[in-house]
């Protein structure tokens, strides 16, 4: 089982030290940025050092990873995946000014984000991570308390909250045809619904792991849901083998 190495860890905090935090704040506070950093970035490198060492186990030598909305946090499991495994990783992040920024301090790596949408990625990647994106409350302020289950019956709006599940929907019916089948997909708990529900309208076989890891940030722990793959049923030791019967591409 590969585990990040000393190398590749020390690379990780260096680029943690290079990022410029004073131009992050704004992108993830309206107000008292510097101190968001100074209690969230060790979190935010120790956490995510932890999810990457998962990543490395599940994931095959020199595939591809599609990162849907990533940004500081998604560093540690990035350079990882590129570094120790050779794997071509294309993160997507729509916010210029945090690309900028994130660009700046991974320079001399072989990660490089997009600064537009990844539905803009091209051929197929066998890996997809989309965490804290569909249920974004600045984004979506009406769909996500639902998510979260603390929506107010009182001020709940219908309207925009069918207006904004479209736009949840295209992003996941955009992304997910480019995962390549069997594939990984890594994302919150609260999200796994959205690419349960892909799965189910393509009628392709799913299986969301138990395990959960914690996240810094946002705060979402995170899982991983096996798509289109058999496995082994929880205690039983008795394997169970799904098969798609149209991938619906």
């Amino acid at each position: 089982m590969k585990l990040t190495t000393r190398s590749t860890r020390k690379l990780i905090t260096r680029v943690f030290d290079q990022l410029d935090y004073q131009k992050l704040g704004p992108v993830y506070c309206y107000e008292g940025g510097d101190e968001f950093w100074q209690a969230k970035r060790n979190p935010c490198e120790r956490l995510g050092i932890n999810v990457s060492k998962i990543l490395l186990r599940r994931l095959p030598r020199g595939g591809r990873s599609l990162y849907v909305g990533a940004g500081v946090a998604e560093l540690p499991c990035l350079l990882a995946e590129a570094i120790e495994l050779q794997r071509q990783v294309e993160p997507y992040n729509l916010r210029r000014s945090e690309v900028a920024a994130l660009n700046r301090a991974c320079h001399d790596t072989p990660v490089k984000f997009h600064a537009k949408s990844a539905a803009e990625a091209r051929g197929s990647f066998d890996h997809l991570w989309i965490v804290s994106v569909l249920n974004d409350p600045e984004c979506f302020p009406d769909l996500s308390p639902l998510s979260y289950g603390n929506a107010n019956p009182v001020t709940f709006n219908p309207k925009k909250f069918e207006q904004q599940r479209k736009i949840v929907r295209s992003i996941v019916d955009r992304c997910m045809p480019k995962l390549s089948l069997p594939g990984l997909v890594t994302t919150s708990t609260e999200e796994v619904v959205w690419i349960a529900d892909w799965c189910h309208r393509h009628e392709i076989p799913y299986h969301v792991e138990r395990k959960q890891y914690p996240t810094a940030l946002v705060g979402d722990p995170i899982c991983l849901i096996r798509v289109d793959e058999g496995y082994r049923e929880n205690g039983q030791g008795k394997e169970k083998t799904l098969r798609n019967k149209t991938r619906g591409l």
